[in-house]
């Protein structure tokens, strides 16, 4: 009965999560209803793949971490959940373990809420603090996001695709999910210019005026690859072994591995990666006289405080002040 359920453990490029007729033994030795209940958390509560995948595999963790312990469904208790966050603590990074605690609260909240179990352990057990106030993000400061740009080859399909790429990410703060989910028609005009529709977390789409430089590249992209008609095919796509574009949309494993090989290409470094230009971008923008409020509407995000952490205009330190140290 709970084939449909398959596809959320299937092999993925991120790795391996448990087939659905190899679920945590906490889970099917507490029956049926459980067993239904589990995989609805997955299927029902969490719509990005991504998320859904790192869920799975902190929860499989949990589940086998108390399964070799001989615990069963309902031995588990705060003062379990708290001692296994601690020993994770104590091996990977304080985001990560928030994360675990996260999709562990939220799969025994689904539990509780379904009448598996009566209360949920993991609701008192606070994670370590952790705050982040600079982002980590290798960033480009303008010259060199010009010298990457300049660097591409134009006169093949792949630099232009290329070039293409890396401008939406720069001159929209675009994540690279939303701009390999674009389709042709999401480069579309209004009134005099040409806008993009960003396809965001959650199935919602964000708009933002083309750049000149974006709409330049972008538009050189689909006239020589011809795409103009084709208005609901994917955008950004894969090539062939002749170099020639196929009808397959571009993953961001794709666009990241193209990334790294332009970088290198350049002459820059190859610790940039895709969250790099969208960093890159607002620094640019901030450094240029943009607003914080502004920055934040264009790159869609929730809190000033996220597009803060793309923010370096900030982060060097002058000579001058250096040199006010008098001693």
């Amino acid at each position: 009965m709970f084939d449909r359920h398959i596809a959320i453990f299937a092999p993925s490029r991120q790795g391996t999560l448990p087939a659905s007729n190899n679920l945590p033994p906490l889970i099917t030795k507490a029956g049926e209803r459980a067993t239904c209940r589990f995989l609805e958390f997955f299927t029902v509560t969490i719509r990005n793949r991504n998320t859904r995948e790192a869920y799975a595999r902190a929860v499989w963790r949990f589940f086998t971490w108390c399964d070799d312990r001989g615990l069963t469904l309902s031995h588990v208790e705060p003062m379990l959940v708290s001692l296994y966050i601690e020993e994770l603590a104590g091996v990977v990074s304080a985001p990560t373990v928030k994360q675990h605690l996260a999709a562990i609260r939220m799969l025994f909240d689904w539990l509780v809420t379904g009448q598996i179990l009566p209360m949920n352990p993991a609701a008192s057990v606070r994670g370590p603090k952790h705050v982040v106030k600079r982002g980590k993000t290798p960033v480009l400061i303008a010259e060199e996001a010009r010298q990457l740009l300049d660097a591409i080859d134009p006169s093949a399909i792949a630099g232009l695709r290329d070039r293409a790429i890396l401008s939406v990410m720069i001159y929209s703060f675009a994540r690279v999910g939303a701009v390999v989910a674009m389709n042709v028609d999401d480069f579309t005009p209004r009134g005099r210019r040409m806008w993009f529709r960003l396809h965001e977390k959650g199935g919602k789409y964000h708009e933002v005026p083309a750049h000149h430089s974006a709409e330049e590249y972008v538009d050189a992209y689909l006239r020589s690859a011809r795409l103009e008609a084709e208005r609901k095919a994917p955008l950004f796509r894969t090539l062939d072994r002749r170099r020639r574009l196929t009808g397959r949309r571009m993953q961001r494993e794709e666009v990241l591995a193209m990334v790294k090989r332009r970088a290198r290409q350049a002459g820059l470094s190859t610790a940039v990666c895709c969250h790099t230009f969208r960093a890159t971008g607002i620094t640019a923008y901030l450094a240029n006289g943009g607003t914080l409020e502004n920055a934040q509407r264009i790159a869609a995000h929730e809190s000033p405080r996220t597009t803060s952490l793309y923010d370096r205009t900030g982060d060097e330190v002058s000579l001058d002040e250096i040199e006010r140290i008098l001693i």
